[in-house]
């Protein structure tokens, strides 16, 4: 086992590893810009190093200086988190090369799972059901419509090494493709630095449904069931649940086994989830994330499992502690991100935490770097904490949400709270009748 883990991030993710380490006797190392210096993270593990100022270019997505920073204090491993470098296979190759650990996937697979045509082959290939759509890039408009008429429209164009939303654009005609297209290469261009795109069927109604899935790396993987991540605006998601409201348990272990399967072949290591839609009971791959998500303490509840720990244990060489039959879902789980927002508009709110109140009580859980007296930056994520609760069923989980939303208090900078307010009174939500455009129908009437 490890003596030392960097921690290559900030925020609330920063201070859940730390935590972990803490629990498993591990010293921890936080890094940190300049605008970051009285950072919970910072305060809270063993050591910390300044690797930079605010900017994340010249700090968190440095791959220079988080490895200096592990020769200074003899880290041994690095733990990514989510965002920054936790995806960058040339960084993880960076790290292999030096001698240490990236507590995550290899770097192949992070290069497979990372540019979306690739993955879609891969996964095809072991099984894993697919959206109609192209089977590579597709190299101008002339061609897009030849594949446009043959899977129908609706269709959508993503760029190949995209995500967040960015390069994605829907086309309903071929005069619709045309703008489309030119668009999605343009705005894939300037965000990735690569215009290639691809073409799949666009779903009308798909709810975004995706799969937790652990390797060892030595041919053994699981599933830890699904997350329903639906409430989404402009592709970010909002709130997650688990299990999923529309996933009955004869589905949830044949999707289920796909991807475990899948995954063990390719000699997967760590935690990992394929993310797919699900409309009209067919599920539709879409992507595969290789890395730890933000809902990811959801599945945690549900199954009384640590995914940072069980990171921890199999990048260090050590075997699941944990087998398909042990992992029995215990009641349901919902997350609300809590976010440093103003509404209606959803513009950032960086500013002086006057005062932070989490709540608590039974099956509640509050993952936050705030404190009172705190100064959120502007450089980075909006996303200030995010709060978890559990219950024995949905209709548990959703009236201790709403208790908690309450005892709730961020004073000083304008959150997204109210949202999850308004949110809680809709029939909808509770009934779990929504889809991926869901949200963005009802904030265009709530908030017109």
């Amino acid at each position: 086992m490890f003596e030392k883990i960097l921690i290559a991030n900030r925020g609330e993710i920063a201070l859940r590893v730390v935590r972990a380490c803490q629990e498993m006797g591990i010293r921890s190392v936080a890094v940190h810009s300049t605008a970051d210096s009285d950072a919970m993270h910072v305060r809270m593990a063993d050591e910390s190093v300044c690797i930079g100022p605010p900017p994340s270019s010249e700090s968190y997505l440095s791959p220079l200086a988080i490895i200096s920073a592990c020769e200074i204090t003899g880290a041994e491993a690095i733990h990514p988190g989510y965002g920054f470098l936790s995806e960058n296979a040339s960084f993880v190759q960076m790290v292999e090369d030096h001698g240490l650990t990236f507590i995550g996937p290899r770097a192949e697979h992070i290069r497979i799972m990372g540019d979306k045509i690739t993955a879609k082959e891969t996964m095809r290939a072991l099984g894993v059901p697919c959206v109609p759509g192209s089977d590579g890039g597709v190299p101008d408009v002339e061609t897009a419509k030849v594949i446009a008429r043959e899977i129908g429209y609706p269709v959508i164009i993503k760029a190949t090494a995209g995500g967040g939303g960015r390069g994605m654009k829907t086309a309903r005609s071929e005069e619709d493709l045309e703008i489309a297209f030119r668009t999605a290469r343009s705005e894939a261009k300037v965000a990735f630095g690569n215009d290639e795109v691809y073409i799949e069927k666009y779903l009308e109604k798909p709810r975004h449904i995706e799969i937790q899935i652990f390797g060892d790396g030595k041919g053994q993987a699981v599933h830890l069931g699904e997350r329903d991540c639906s409430l989404q605006r402009r592709h970010q998601k909002v709130l997650e649940e688990a299990p999923g409201p529309v996933i009955d348990a004869e589905t949830r272990a044949r999707i289920g086994a796909i991807c475990a399967d899948a995954v063990a072949k390719i000699g997967y290591s760590g935690a990992g989830t394929v993310e797919f839609l699900y409309e009209n009971g067919e599920f539709f791959f879409i992507e595969m994330n290789t890395r730890l998500q933000v809902e990811h303490p959801v599945t945690e509840a549900i199954f009384g499992v640590d995914l940072v720990r069980e990171q921890i244990r199999v990048a260090s060489g050590m075997p699941l502690s944990f087998g398909q039959d042990d992992l029995v879902i215990n009641g349901h789980a919902i997350e609300v991100r809590i976010n440093a927002e103003r509404l209606p508009n959803f513009a950032p709110c960086p500013g002086l935490v006057k005062m932070f109140h989490a709540p608590g009580g039974l099956g509640v859980r509050m993952d936050s770097a705030l404190y009172s007296g705190y100064k959120i930056p502007p450089y980075y994520d909006s996303l200030v904490g995010k709060l978890i609760v559990h219950g024995r069923d949905r209709e548990e989980a959703l009236a201790r949400l709403r208790r908690s939303l309450g005892e709730l208090i961020v004073d000083g900078v304008d959150t997204t709270v109210p949202l999850f307010y308004d949110l809680m009174g809709e029939p909808d939500i509770q009934a779990g009748n929504y889809d991926i455009h869901w949200l963005e129908r009802w904030l265009a009437q709530a908030y017109a």
